[in-house]
């Protein structure tokens, strides 16, 4: 069985064809809805806008989140603050 699928995601007028991996298909049709949604919003809240200009508003918004995401799913902060903690209690497990 063939690993890859073609697919096209369609935003308005425009048609994006790929070869995908097959188990990410749901992945690229959440972000194409995703992407619908964002542009959707910014062409009903700002009009009068270039197609560019609503597509920017578009990128920018949905790296945010990402980036917002990625900082509150970011663990190494919590992890340096307890690698002193385990070394300290492993020190003593090992007096005992």
């Amino acid at each position: 069985m063939d690993d890859t699928l073609s697919i096209t995601l369609r935003f308005g007028s425009w048609t994006l064809p790929m070869t995908i991996k097959r188990d990410e298909e749901y992945i690229y049709r959440q972000a194409e809805k995703l992407i619908k949604e964002r542009f959707n919003f910014y062409t009903s809240s700002y009009p009068g806008q270039s197609s560019e200009m609503y597509l920017l508003m578009t990128i920018l918004d949905i790296a945010v989140q990402s980036k917002r995401q990625e900082s509150t799913n970011d663990a190494e902060p919590v992890l340096a603050l307890l690698r002193p903690l385990l070394s300290e209690v492993e020190a003593a497990l090992v007096k005992k």
